[in-house]
This record gives structure tokens, C-alpha cells and sequence, in this order.
């Protein structure tokens, strides 16, 4: 059982930075972005393809600006052009299929076979012992999660916070929300790429299918966190999101481990763990209507 909760808190720190990314672009700026699953992908191609070649420190860096200029892209389509945020995503994410392929040479999957990544370098440093995994995502999440509470309260960030808010009003102020838009969704798919960049080592492999439905699990660990902690402030929705990413891959984890459903069927978990997060707020004020309807009823009759 320990094994198990060591595994889920490694994968929730892996992929809490998909969740942040998800709060700073749909949470703060209000825009639904679908670059995400193109946008691991590619941070995983630079982080793996740069980390074979004998850079494992450069790669995540790299893979992090790789993944500015996909959010820069989607940005650019969505606010030059006037195309809508979520076909602007789309059309990024489609184009990022084939520079995902031309960045592992051409090639579905690129492997790290008997290569050194950052975590057979941070294990032989025998720190954390056999928890050293949980402990090198754990500090790279936490960091990334300040860093991002820093940046929006600085004047920048409280100018993408008001794009969100209210983008007449930001633009009355003379404030370009375009440049707020594009900063926010470099931002936000760097975090994204940052996530793509460690499962790549973690994993010793990049597969060119491996976002496939990332943004919808991303949506729900955050609201999952969401539901738990609340989101009245930037540090809560931070927090939400590595909170989030870590319960829901418990839950996977216990699903896996009791064998409720068999490996075949974990899609199928997935999308049910997935629609219940997501529509929870929805089935919560439901259950709330009904008891003030029914102690409404008993009130009458009485």
C-alpha cells in the first residue's frame, strides 16, 4: 500500500503542473485552451530527444520555452487573427502533431535507454532515498507553484488577472489585452510543457499519443482540488492544483490496486473519476436544493 501511495504522490507532482496551467488559463484568463494535449507532447519530445543527446538539465528549460512558443501561437491565432480561443487551440495543437514528430526525428516514440536523466543523477546524490522520485517532482512543482503566485501579483499579473475579470475595463485602462493574453497562455502552456518535460524522464520514454485527453484530466484534478480546498485566492488555487493531481492519482492507484475494474477498463474509470469532478459543484448545489426543499415541506406540514 505504501508503494502504491509513493507512486500516486510522484505522479501528482508530475502532472500538478497541467492543473496549474489549466487555473492560470482558464481560472484566471477565462479562456478555454486546447493547446494542452499537443503542448505535454512536445515538452516531452524537447525534454527526452535534448536529455538522449546527453543535456538532461538543458532539456526541461528547453521544453519550457518550446512550450512559450506553442502558447504564443495559440495567442497570436486568437487575438491577431480573431480566430475563437477554442478553435485557435485546436488548430495549434494540430499543427503541434507533426513538430512533435520532426522533434523526436521522425519517429512515434524516442526512448532513454541507459541514458542519465535528472533523477538517476538526483538518486545516486542519495537524497530522499527510495522516496527521491516523490522528493525531485515535489520541489519542481512547489517552485513552479510559487513562482506562478509570485508572477500574479506582480503588475503583470494583476493585469492578465483583470483580462479575466473584465477585458473592457482593462482595455479602458489602456491595457492591451492582447499582450496580457499572450503572456498568460505562454505562461500557462510552459507549466504545461514543464509537466510533459519530467514525465518524459520520469518515464524514460516520449510517445506522440501520450496527451491524448491530458486537458480533461487536468480540468478535473484541478477541480477536484477545487472542491476540496475552495479558490478564493491565488495561493488556494495553486494548492488545488497539486492537491487535485495527487488525490486523483490515489484514486486511480486504489482502482488499479484492488482490481475493481480490469487494466482494459481504466479508460472507462477514468472518464467516470473525470465527469464526476467536473459536474461535483453541479451535484452539490443539487443535494443543497433538495434539503432546503424537503426541510421546507416538513416545516410546512408541521
Amino acid at each position: 500500500m505504501l508503494y502504491i501511495l509513493q507512486t500516486a504522490l510522484e505522479l501528482g507532482f508530475l502532472y500538478a503542473p497541467i492543473a496549474m496551467a489549466l487555473f492560470l488559463s482558464y481560472r484566471v484568463l477565462d479562456i478555454a485552451d486546447l493547446t494542452t494535449d499537443g503542448c505535454f507532447v512536445l515538452g516531452a519530445a524537447v525534454s527526452v530527444t535534448m536529455t538522449a543527446s546527453g543535456h538532461p538539465f538543458l532539456a526541461v528549460p528547453a521544453a519550457m520555452v518550446s512550450g512559450m512558443a506553442a502558447g504564443f501561437v495559440t495567442a497570436f491565432l486568437q487575438t491577431r487573427l480573431g480566430i475563437p480561443s477554442i478553435l485557435a487551440g485546436i488548430v495549434t495543437n494540430m499543427g503541434l502533431y507533426t513538430v512533435n514528430l520532426m522533434a523526436m526525428g521522425w519517429s512515434a516514440n524516442v526512448s532513454l535507454l541507459k541514458t542519465e536523466t535528472l533523477f538517476t543523477l538526483f538518486q545516486k546524490t542519495g537524497i530522499g532515498g527510495p522516496w527521491y522520485e516523490a522528493l525531485l517532482t515535489g520541489l519542481f512543482t512547489v517552485l513552479a507553484g510559487i513562482l506562478l503566485v509570485l508572477f500574479l501579483q506582480t503588475r503583470l499579473g494583476l493585469s492578465i488577472r483583470a483580462t479575466g475579470d473584465n477585458m473592457d475595463m482593462v482595455r479602458a485602462s489602456s491595457i492591451n489585452p492582447a499582450f496580457t493574453i499572450t503572456v498568460g497562455l505562454c505562461i500557462s502552456n510552459a507549466l504545461t510543457a514543464l509537466s510533459g518535460a519530467m514525465v518524459g524522464q520520469y518515464q524514460n520514454t516520449a510517445d506522440i499519443n501520450a496527451g491524448t485527453g491530458i486537458v480533461v484530466v487536468g480540468l478535473a484534478c484541478l477541480i477536484i482540488g477545487e472542491t476540496v480546498l475552495g479558490r478564493r485566492t491565488l495561493i488556494k488555487g495553486a494548492l488545488a492544483a497539486v492537491v487535485g493531481s495527487i488525490i486523483y492519482r490515489v484514486i486511480y492507484a486504489i482502482v488499479l490496486y484492488t482490481k475493481i475494474m480490469p487494466v482494459q477498463g481504466l479508460k472507462l474509470v477514468t472518464a467516470i473519476v473525470v465527469a464526476l469532478a467536473i459536474a461535483f459543484p453541479a451535484i452539490k448545489d443539487w443535494a443543497a436544493f433538495q434539503k432546503r426543499k424537503m426541510a421546507a415541506a416538513q416545516k410546512g406540514g408541521n
